[in-house]
């Protein structure tokens, strides 16, 4: 399956309000993006047609066990790509704006290459 980049956000964000909150609504991920009701409607339709997320009896967003491991992998992309561009001298706001736009495209093999090298080197957190 291969969701696009605007899915991958909202995966993303349902993934870090989840970890704030256990109730996590359309309504709040719609507030986290900026974007409206229908378009978060939207895409949490389409996302619960790929098996990816699902609500609960009280219209809670859940993820899938398929959608945590793609928000989890997407998720450490943008952390471990913010912390590189910070430790190079990007500003930190660029450095998050940078990473969100370079996780959804970054092939696996240089992401993987990127760890290794933190991995051996570090990275300041």
């Amino acid at each position: 399956m291969n969701i696009r980049e605007s899915g991958e956000m909202y995966l993303e964000t349902i993934y870090v309000l989840s970890k704030k909150s256990s109730a996590v609504r359309s309504i709040d991920v719609g507030e986290a993006l900026g974007f409206s009701k229908p378009s978060v409607s939207r895409a949490v339709g389409l996302l619960k047609k790929d098996g990816l997320v699902k609500t609960d009896e009280s219209g809670y967003l859940k993820l899938t066990t398929l959608g945590e491991e793609r928000a989890k992998m997407i998720y450490e992309r943008h952390t471990l790509l913010s912390r590189l561009l910070i430790n190079i001298g990007v500003d930190e706001e660029t450095a998050v704006e940078d990473a969100c736009r370079i996780e959804h495209y970054i092939s696996e093999k240089t992401f993987e290459a990127i760890k290794r090298h933190e991995e051996k080197y570090g990275f300041k957190k």
